[in-house]
């Protein structure tokens, strides 16, 4: 191609002083050629005109408007016809540099004589080029090579046949730009040929070598590679290293004929250079060929973010981590190494040499405070960060005291003494009171009295207390404490079963400084509960069912029965405070299943299982003779009336959950058909603790003066009581069984 003389690159500022000095003749040039028709989008020129310069968009429209500048006004333009142009010899970068969003060009026609190198170079969205009918003689395939060309036009221009336009007849032969069906000529000296039919030797696209296909390094390597580049003419070669941020060195080196070498040396690698594709390129007259190295750095890895526990779907603490190879993840929770559980899991993804993920908490709670390590390790290196995560408070704080951040589950590791002769004291005290123990068990069951239901021992207590409940953290669940005086737990046997008795609350009201276990009541988020409909009301206020989330691993939601506290007084709290503890020590299955308390704002909610049929009243007034059951306002029959076994299993299903409450030296005080729920499979559990309280473990229950002649404490129904309790207020176990009525 012919070589031109490329002027400096026109400034905005030169071309406004240059506006001040030929005014005129800018002027002119500005405006829309005679020969033209301009819109905001297009430059149409279809007739002949002798003018030299490259027509530019007229400005005096758009003079007016303030919003647009000069750069947006020219960048619009998307499409140039220029047709029949004569003066026109040359085109050139500073003519084509500000149309910048140009997608059509045309010159077609003219004597359009050469182009620039550089002149489509601010031009990348150019899809359709149309040189036809120029004389043109040369043509470099470099103009193009950072275009996306759909379609190359050259119909009726005659090159001259050679090396320079060998690049035309591969892409013909290629179909590529369309010029595959585009009947395209040289000229040999001698005539005009078809340019498929051109045979220049010596004359082709470079070969490309590389010394590697894939580079591994260590961070702070130094490495050479190298490049071949061959071919007629001699290929011009180089590595691209844009962007690479290891220090880097070039030594060319040419071999003649044919053969060009590049060495390209790595400094210091840099793990920022990770996945970088070093490429070699070699380019001749004919074309390019282009090979590249994908770069490995392995570095020892590092903790990028490691930030506190933020709720999202589940409570997160996000973290970064980069290395390679891929570091391996640990978490340590108070020096413990985290076992990933349906609780506590790690979830991460990858791209490229980073770790982005959480660890993942469902329903934590305030057992789940403290510090969160992470180490990541590779075989470079280990490195740790530690991120302290608070996600609740304890449910009843004054019950803790400072409670700190205690563990889920707690272990107590006792020192062994060192002095022999505490121990032989601790030794003689425990024999002692195992045979203490021993007579008190021999004349207790010998002179005790023997309860209804075949119980030996006495089985409640004297109190002249109106309220006997006790604090939440009063509640033993079955943990034997040095108050036990080393005793096993007293039990009671159900048929085949063994039930533990849990130590009563009332035992260590007063007197005793032993540190009791707290009985941990569960807490349940408001927001894992959805109310669904009103149920009913019971002694503290009204029961609902409700949908309750992440209750149980297995399920994302259950039904759900919910009773709320109506009266927020402290007396109301302190029976809720004490229901729950009660609730969660009876474990049996009669007894009516309690999954938790919500205490976060008000009201205050117990959560139990939901029983599908309701309570047992309503289910034996419905099976019974000549029953009808109203749905939706209809009479319906019902499925008959309940056989005799029915009746006896209802019964001894009855007996069941009140002998485990008797084990445990617990008195209901409001048995009947309406406190008992039916289940699927005619199940039926004994519910509704409202009125139920604990009593001493000996021989009954003595209830306040002031709460039988005056009506305040605990309300007791006077139709289920025997006229003996009445009198003397001394309630047994036996004596407040209530009876159902039909």
């Amino acid at each position: 191609m012919d070589s031109f003389f490329i002027p400096p690159r026109i400034c905005w500022w030169r071309v406004l002083f240059l506006l001040t000095i030929f005014q005129d003749y800018l002027s002119n040039m500005l405006d829309c050629p005679p020969t033209c028709s301009c819109s905001p989008t297009e430059i149409y020129c279809n007739k002949s005109d002798n003018g030299k310069f490259f027509p530019l968009l007229a400005l005096q429209d758009t003079g007016n408007n303030g919003n647009n500048s000069i750069e947006d006004v020219f960048k619009n333009i998307t499409s140039i016809h220029i047709e029949n142009w004569t003066g026109l010899q040359m085109l050139k970068d500073v003519d084509m540099e500000l149309y910048t969003g140009l997608q059509r060009l045309t010159i077609m026609n003219g004597n359009l004589r050469g182009i620039q190198a550089r002149a489509f170079s601010q031009n990348p969205h150019l899809r359709y080029i149309n040189l036809s009918k120029n004389p043109l003689t040369t043509l470099s395939w470099q103009l193009f090579q950072n275009l996306q060309l759909f379609e190359l036009r050259l119909e009726e221009v005659v090159f001259e046949c050679g090396c320079d336009i060998r690049w035309i007849q591969l892409w013909q032969q290629r179909g590529e730009a369309g010029l595959n069906t585009q009947q395209l000529f040289c000229n040999n000296g001698a005539s005009k040929i078809p340019l498929q039919a051109m045979n220049i030797s010596l004359c082709d696209l470079p070969d490309i070598s590389v010394t590697h296909f894939n580079l591994t390094v260590v961070e702070g390597d130094r490495v050479t590679v190298t490049c071949n580049g061959s071919g007629s003419p001699l290929p011009e070669v180089d590595w691209t290293v844009n962007d690479l941020h290891s220090i880097n060195t070039h030594q060319s080196n040419v071999y003649w004929p044919n053969v060009h070498s590049i060495n390209l040396t790595l400094v210091n690698v840099s793990r920022d250079d990770n996945f970088y594709m070093l490429t070699c390129i070699a380019e001749n007259k004919v074309g390019m060929a282009n090979a590249s190295i994908q770069l490995t750095v392995h570095f020892p890895p590092t903790i990028l973010k490691l930030d506190e526990p933020e709720r999202r779907h589940e409570t997160c603490i996000e973290f970064t981590v980069r290395g390679n190879p891929q570091p391996t993840l640990r978490w340590f929770h108070r020096d413990n190494e985290i076992s990933p559980s349906d609780y506590i899991r790690t979830e991460m993804d990858t791209y490229q040499d980073y770790l982005e993920g959480c660890l993942n908490f469902k329903d934590p709670t305030h057992h789940n405070n403290g510090n969160y390590t992470l180490e990541a390790s590779n075989f470079l290196g280990v490195t740790t960060k530690t991120v302290y995560g608070h996600f609740l408070n304890a449910p009843f704080p004054d019950d803790y005291g400072d409670y700190g951040t205690p563990t889920p589950t707690i272990t107590v590791t006792h020192r062994p003494e060192e002095d022999t002769f505490g121990v032989s004291i601790a030794v003689g005290l425990a024999g002692f009171a195992c045979v203490l123990l021993v007579v008190l068990f021999v004349l207790i069951n010998k002179y005790g009295r023997r309860s209804k239901f075949g119980m030996k021992g006495p089985v409640a207590v004297i109190s002249g207390e109106e309220d006997s409940a006790s604090p939440l953290h009063h509640v033993n669940h079955g943990i034997i404490t040095p108050c036990t005086l080393d005793a096993g737990p007293d039990a009671v046997v159900i048929g085949m079963t063994r039930i533990p008795v849990i130590e009563n609350p009332q035992y260590f009201r007063h007197g005793h400084n032993c540190n009791k276990p707290a009985t941990y009541v569960q807490h349940i988020k408001r927001r894992d509960i959805i109310l669904k409909r009103e149920l009913g009301e019971g002694a503290f206020g009204k029961v609902f069912l409700a949908e309750c989330y992440n209750l149980s691993p297995t399920k994302d939601k259950m039904l759900v029965a919910v009773k709320t506290l109506k009266d927020p007084t402290l007396a109301a709290r302190k029976d809720f405070q004490r229901e729950a503890e009660l609730l969660t020590n009876l474990q049996h299955e009669h007894i009516v299943k309690f999954y938790g308390v919500c205490v976060d704002g008000d009201p205050l909610i117990m959560v139990f299982e939901y029983m599908k049929h309701g309570d047992l009243n309503k289910f034996l007034r419905a099976h019974g003779p000549d029953a009808l059951i109203l749905v939706d306002g209809q009479s319906l029959q019902t499925n008959g009336e309940l056989g005799l076994s029915q009746m006896l299993h209802i019964a001894t299903q009855i007996a069941a959950g009140m002998m485990y409450l008797a084990s445990q030296h617990f008195v209901h005080r409001d048995l009947a058909t309406r406190n008992c729920l039916v289940g699927n499979g005619l199940l039926v559990k004994i519910g509704d603790f409202g009125m139920s309280r604990d009593i001493y473990s000996t021989d009954y229950y003595r209830l306040g003066r002031r709460s039988v002649e005056c009506g305040s404490g605990v309300r007791v129904p006077y139709s289920h009581r025997l006229y003996g309790t009445w009198s003397s207020r001394h309630f047994t176990i036996i004596s407040l069984i209530n009876r159902h009525k039909s």
